[in-house]
């Protein structure tokens, strides 16, 4: 009786596990279908501007305030698809422990 008591038991766990692993497939897959819209959408401008100051390239005011305009708009457009990523990275986390 003990053993079938420890073997359902272990059964049961392995489920669990096997279930854990699913979610985390699953939410990884999320995470990775959405992904490259945000990085094309958010990041590719973002850099354009970093890449021309490395050059050493100096801007103007003008130039300037017009990059922190864009960066603020795309800041406010771009936050929710970064907070929903975020938020799956988390569930992805919390999943695997």
């Amino acid at each position: 009786m003990r053993f079938k008591t420890l073997l359902l038991i272990c059964a049961i766990t392995l489920a669990g596990c096997e279930s854990k692993a699913k979610k985390v497939e699953r939410l990884q897959a999320q995470y990775n279908a959405e992904y490259p819209a945000y990085a094309k959408d958010c990041l590719d401008e973002e850099t354009t501007g970093s890449a021309r100051m490395l050059t050493g390239k100096k801007l103007s005011n003008e130039e300037m305030a017009t990059l922190e305009t864009r960066k603020k708009e795309r800041d406010a457009r771009c936050k929710p698809q970064a907070d929903h990523l975020a938020e799956i990275q988390r569930q992805i986390l919390a999943a695997q422990q």
